[in-house]
């Protein structure tokens, strides 16, 4: 399926809706906490997965995956981590310290693909980077004293993993090996789901939040995740990367209108500084390639 420009754009902006419910379906949950809430994510958005990929990449998907490819299976351990840190940070800190938190991971792939495949970095990026920095630090000082920064630790995990993630996609494409991530994202949920087993011992969960954790597992990740796969086709990286921040800003205003979670003035002033680094730099950069 081949999608125009302008339809790429919408479904993106879609996309971004879904992801940015996790928060405040979190919220609603009547007993189910922590590793719990991980683990019923995770094996949902598996059982969603094994149902939607046979569908659009027909039943030869599985037996065509990457299965001997180390960086296969990289790929999906950063899934993983991804999927875990970010449920559980949610469930220790505010919705808005997670997705701003998050936020920064393209500066983070950034500075680890300097790092480990030798990327240039411009001075804006650089510029940006520190912005963000100071952004996050600023956020981080006021949760210490909050006893938020916990929370804010293992949300940190996240953008960690995804510039891991996006490093070993981009070396491995220039090794002439391609990672679909659509199937490493349902590794990284059968991973996780294994991990957290364990940990989620006994169940808590009612039935009310069955449906809930289901319904993050289907609409809030696997559906988009296809979905974005799709639009990135069709867009650029920097447009990818500008709309995917609308996450953050659907993300906060979906906590403080279905569980009046109000974010306070410190995550205000640093989020602003980390979000208007990444809009600047991605402007800045579209601007030179055009």
């Amino acid at each position: 399926m081949k999608l125009r420009h302008g339809q790429a754009v919408m479904l993106m902006v879609a996309v971004t809706l879904m992801w940015s419910i996790a928060g405040v379906v979190t919220r609603q949950l009547e007993s189910a906490r922590s590793f719990e809430v991980t683990f019923w994510r995770s094996l949902f958005t598996l059982l969603s997965l094994l149902a939607i990929l046979p569908l659009w990449q027909g039943r030869g998907v599985f037996r065509a995956m990457h299965w001997r490819s180390p960086a296969f299976w990289l790929s999906g351990l950063c899934w993983a981590v991804m999927f875990t840190a970010f449920m559980v940070a949610l469930t220790l800190t505010s919705v808005a310290d997670v997705l701003v938190t998050m936020a920064a991971g393209p500066l983070f792939t950034a500075l680890v693909a300097r790092v480990f495949i030798g990327h240039r970095i411009r001075v804006r990026t650089w510029c940006a980077i520190v912005l963000a920095g100071i952004g996050i630090a600023w956020m981080f000082g006021s949760q210490v004293q909050g006893g938020q920064l916990l929370g804010s630790l293992v949300a940190l995990c996240v953008p960690v993993a995804t510039a891991v993630q996006w490093t070993v996609v981009q070396r491995s494409q220039s090794h002439g090996e391609r990672i679909d991530l659509v199937p490493s994202v349902l590794v990284g949920a059968a991973i996780s789901s294994l991990v957290t087993l364990p940990l989620s011992l006994p169940f808590s969960a009612s039935g009310t939040d069955m449906g809930w954790l289901a319904l993050l597992g289907l609409v809030q990740l696997a559906v988009p995740c296809v979905l974005a796969v799709m639009c990135a086709g069709a867009l650029k990286a920097p447009e990818v990367a500008l709309l995917g921040l609308l996450e953050v800003i659907f993300g906060i205003l979906w906590a403080w209108w279905g569980a009046d979670e109000k974010p306070g003035p410190t995550v205000l002033s640093g989020g602003a500084l980390v979000i208007g680094a990444l809009v600047a730099n991605e402007l800045l950069g579209w601007k030179e390639r055009a």
